[in-house]
Protein backbone atom coordinates (compact mmCIF):
# COMPACT_ATOMS: atom_id res chain seq x y z
CA UNK A 1 0.00 0.00 0.00
CA UNK A 2 0.98 3.55 -0.62
CA UNK A 3 1.03 6.81 1.51
CA UNK A 4 -0.25 9.86 1.35
CA UNK A 5 2.29 12.84 1.93
CA UNK A 6 2.56 15.92 2.21
CA UNK A 7 4.88 16.88 -0.55
CA UNK A 8 3.38 13.88 -3.12
CA UNK A 9 0.14 13.60 -3.34
CA UNK A 10 -1.78 9.71 -4.35
CA UNK A 11 -2.69 9.99 -7.87
CA UNK A 12 -6.53 8.62 -8.05
CA UNK A 13 -5.47 4.53 -9.59
CA UNK A 14 -3.04 4.33 -6.22
CA UNK A 15 -6.30 5.22 -4.10
CA UNK A 16 -7.97 2.40 -6.17
CA UNK A 17 -4.89 0.31 -5.66
CA UNK A 18 -5.12 0.55 -1.80
CA UNK A 19 -8.60 -0.31 -1.68
CA UNK A 20 -8.42 -3.00 -3.24
CA UNK A 21 -5.42 -4.02 -1.69
CA UNK A 22 -7.00 -3.17 2.07
CA UNK A 23 -10.33 -5.67 1.38
CA UNK A 24 -7.78 -8.30 1.14
CA UNK A 25 -5.35 -7.27 3.83
CA UNK A 26 -8.80 -7.18 6.00
CA UNK A 27 -9.46 -10.46 6.18
CA UNK A 28 -5.98 -11.97 6.53
CA UNK A 29 -5.46 -9.51 9.12
CA UNK A 30 -8.44 -10.42 11.43
CA UNK A 31 -6.94 -14.02 12.44
CA UNK A 32 -3.96 -12.15 14.16
CA UNK A 33 -5.80 -9.38 15.68
CA UNK A 34 -8.54 -11.80 16.94
CA UNK A 35 -5.72 -14.80 18.01
CA UNK A 36 -3.83 -11.89 19.90
CA UNK A 37 -6.67 -10.32 21.43
CA UNK A 38 -8.21 -13.79 22.72
CA UNK A 39 -5.95 -16.93 22.56
CA UNK A 40 -2.91 -14.96 23.94
CA UNK A 41 -0.92 -15.27 20.71
CA UNK A 42 1.58 -12.44 21.78
CA UNK A 43 4.56 -14.25 20.81
CA UNK A 44 6.12 -17.62 20.13
CA UNK A 45 4.99 -20.23 22.48
CA UNK A 46 7.92 -22.64 21.64
CA UNK A 47 11.41 -22.80 20.95
CA UNK A 48 11.62 -24.90 17.17
CA UNK A 49 9.81 -23.52 14.63
CA UNK A 50 8.20 -27.02 14.05
CA UNK A 51 6.44 -26.66 17.26
CA UNK A 52 5.24 -23.18 16.68
CA UNK A 53 3.97 -23.85 12.70
CA UNK A 54 1.64 -26.68 14.45
CA UNK A 55 0.53 -24.30 17.41
CA UNK A 56 -0.66 -22.12 14.80
CA UNK A 57 -2.30 -24.65 12.67
CA UNK A 58 -4.13 -25.69 15.73
CA UNK A 59 -5.69 -22.22 16.73
CA UNK A 60 -6.32 -21.32 13.06
CA UNK A 61 -8.19 -24.52 13.29
CA UNK A 62 -9.99 -23.85 16.19
CA UNK A 63 -10.62 -20.50 15.00
CA UNK A 64 -12.08 -21.34 12.02
CA UNK A 65 -14.76 -23.58 13.76
CA UNK A 66 -15.90 -20.98 16.15
CA UNK A 67 -16.26 -18.62 13.09
CA UNK A 68 -18.09 -20.88 10.82
CA UNK A 69 -20.67 -21.77 13.84
CA UNK A 70 -20.88 -18.28 14.53
CA UNK A 71 -22.10 -18.13 10.61
CA UNK A 72 -23.71 -20.65 10.50
CA UNK A 73 -25.79 -19.59 13.53
CA UNK A 74 -24.56 -22.40 15.65
CA UNK A 75 -23.92 -20.62 18.46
Amino acid sequence: MRKDTTTAKLTEYEKERNKFISKKRYIVEQYFGLSHLYDGAKQARFTTIIKNTIDIMCRQFAFNLRRGGKLLGFT
